[in-house]
């Protein structure tokens, strides 16, 4: 009996950080988290799980931390797991975009990174 219990808890154990790690995390972005580029004209975030759109954001800042996003944040119609905004133009310069997401799994999780447009 002891020999059972210690390996029902060595597999719970070992199953542990799998369950940690069904929480919704970024995945990709677009533009691509550190990138130079062109100026979007929306930015694209796609997350490891589906996402509620009605409980979920992206905030787009330039350098003095000017809201540059129109409007709220959306799913993709194709994919749940995508959340986009429309931007303003954008000039040459550093954009810090921030998010906040609600899973489909109740789990809210939250991040941010930058990206610059070249000149």
């Amino acid at each position: 009996m002891k020999r059972l219990f210690m390996t029902g808890l060595l597999v719970a154990l070992a199953l542990a950080p799998v369950a940690a790690l069904a929480h919704g995390h970024l995945d990709h972005a677009r533009p691509a988290v550190g990138s130079t580029g062109a100026a979007p004209k929306e930015v694209s975030l796609w997350f490891t799980e589906a996402v509620e759109a009605k409980f979920s954001s992206i905030v787009v800042e330039d350098a003095k931390g000017t809201a540059m996003q129109i409007g709220k944040a959306e799913v993709a119609a194709d994919n749940k797991a995508n959340l986009k905004i429309k931007v303003k133009p954008l000039p040459p310069g550093v954009y810090k975009v921030t998010w906040k997401i609600l899973s489909v799994d109740t789990h809210r999780t939250q991040g941010n990174f930058n990206f610059t447009v070249a000149p």
